[in-house]
């Protein structure tokens, strides 16, 4: 169960054997982004085919979030393994779209849509 005072959560969903769903919610900055930091070390390894973040439930995407994705998105490239972030509300998309990360990162608009690509 998340931690009620935890400024940011992080539940792991595993669709299939090898892809793994991160449900982010709450604000991710200095003080939380380990919230997600520490889930992205745990499951960005080889046997996983793909890591979708799914930033539904993100208020606030700070730099310290920013950097969280990257260094994520960094460490799936080198492992082969596919890094998708879903985003679609202001809170998550801005961020990503004022500092040019959405080059970076493959985004897509749902979880179903990020999940489809790995069940067909």
């Amino acid at each position: 169960m998340p931690d009620p005072i935890a400024l940011a959560t992080v539940v792991v969903d595993r669709t299939a054997s090898d892809v793994v769903v991160l449900h982010v919610s709450g604000e991710l900055d200095t003080t939380s982004s380990s919230e997600l930091t520490t889930p992205l070390e745990s499951h960005v390894v080889s046997g996983n085919r793909a890591v979708v973040v799914d930033l539904g439930g993100v208020r606030f995407l700070g730099s310290a979030g920013l950097e969280a994705l990257v260094l994520g998105q960094q460490r799936a490239s080198r492992a082969g393994i596919d890094f998708v972030v879903v985003a679609s509300s202001r809170a998550a998309l801005r961020p990503i779209e004022a500092t040019g990360l959405g080059s970076v990162f493959t985004i897509l608009g749902s979880v179903d849509e990020a999940v489809a690509r790995y069940t067909s």
